[in-house]
């Protein structure tokens, strides 16, 4: 286990709504006639949309585009209402007041965006969506290689300089006791746990 790291919940500039609950609110009666822009389908955005559309018992239209980055070049140029974004592509633009930043999805607020409530606090509790990143080797690798990738890359997470730029990035390191394949393998079982029922009600496929 390597680093994990929260979504923003953010609205174009001009979106009329003003803080999370006006953003559910105008959800809910907009219904169809909403846009969200993601990254593609089966994205972590996409289906957090699906998850969220199960919560409010509603529904919106998925705009789809090739990446994170045109997903936000669309925000500014307000092609859409919405979306998640991640930390790198949004705090820059919310720190510049370019779009609406709504809630984070994580039980407690990031440090480089101090004023961003959580869903906890904005009115969507218990609301979390995050991405994490791990380090896998094939199947069947001998146990001391993995061992040794393992002491290798807790031995750069401790180091200044990496998690500086880690958290730069919006991301949060794992603590020293999840760094192992044991708690990364737990964590990929209960992530298959929560999604995949979401992902298989929805029919959700990834492009080609």
């Amino acid at each position: 286990m390597i680093s994990v790291s929260p979504y923003f919940i953010v609205g174009k500039r001009d979106h009329p709504a003003h803080d999370l609950k006006e953003l559910i609110a105008w959800l809910s009666a907009t219904g169809e006639n909403a846009t969200q822009g993601t990254s593609g389908a089966g994205s972590p955005g996409h289906i957090g949309g699906i998850f969220l559309q199960s919560l409010l018992g509603t529904r919106w239209v998925f705009v789809p585009y090739r990446g994170a980055n045109p997903v936000m070049q669309a925000l500014l140029a307000g092609e859409f209402d919405w979306t998640f974004t991640t930390p790198d592509q949004g705090l820059p633009q919310i720190q510049a007041g370019r779009i609406k930043p709504y809630a984070i999805t994580a039980r407690s607020r990031m440090v480089l965006a101090p004023t961003v409530p959580t869903t906890d606090e904005a009115g969507l509790p218990g609301f979390y969506l995050s991405y994490w990143h791990g380090l896998w080797a094939p199947k069947g690798t001998p146990r001391d290689i993995i061992e040794k990738l393992n002491a290798a890359v807790v031995a750069t997470l401790a180091k200044p300089a990496t998690r500086q730029r880690l958290a730069d990035l919006g991301q949060e390191i794992f603590p020293p006791d999840q760094q192992s394949a044991e708690s990364l393998a737990k964590l990929q079982k209960a992530e298959i746990e929560k999604w995949w029922p979401i992902i298989k009600a929805a029919g959700i496929k990834p492009e080609a």
